[in-house]
């Protein structure tokens, strides 16, 4: 299985931007899909998760009201619709997927939770 995330670049402040993350390979159905971002010399960061059957969600703090993630299941593909941008969303964001059984909620925030990980796309925030 391999995921490939695209849509990162350069955006003003208080912009848009939408990431999306499609996953390959063998027949793959993911219980959830996640974001997470990192930026140099700091820990990764939960952004958002999608459980697949239900399409339950969950977002971190910094991101609530802001980002929205939704998922295609025929593409299978997981998407972070970003709004209202800050300086302080710039960062490498990751995309995540689970193979297993659909996480407990609490669990959706963990990175021990996903199975598989994209390389990364690089998010700006700058004017």
């Amino acid at each position: 299985v391999q995921l490939q995330a695209s849509g990162g670049g350069l955006v003003q402040p208080g912009g848009p931007l939408t990431l999306s993350c499609a996953a390959s390979g063998r027949t793959f159905s993911p219980s959830a899909m996640a974001w997470f971002r990192q930026v140099p010399g700091k820990e990764r960061e939960f952004v958002a998760a999608i459980t697949w059957r239900d399409r339950g969600t969950r977002y971190g703090d910094p991101v609530k009201g802001r980002f929205t993630i939704s998922r295609d299941s025929a593409k299978s593909t997981v998407y972070l619709q970003m709004n209202r941008l800050v300086p302080e969303d710039t960062a490498v964001y990751y995309c995540a997927a689970r193979g297993g059984n659909r996480p407990i909620w609490s669990m959706l925030a963990t990175q021990t939770t996903y199975d598989y990980w994209g390389q990364g796309t690089q998010v700006t925030v700058s004017s």
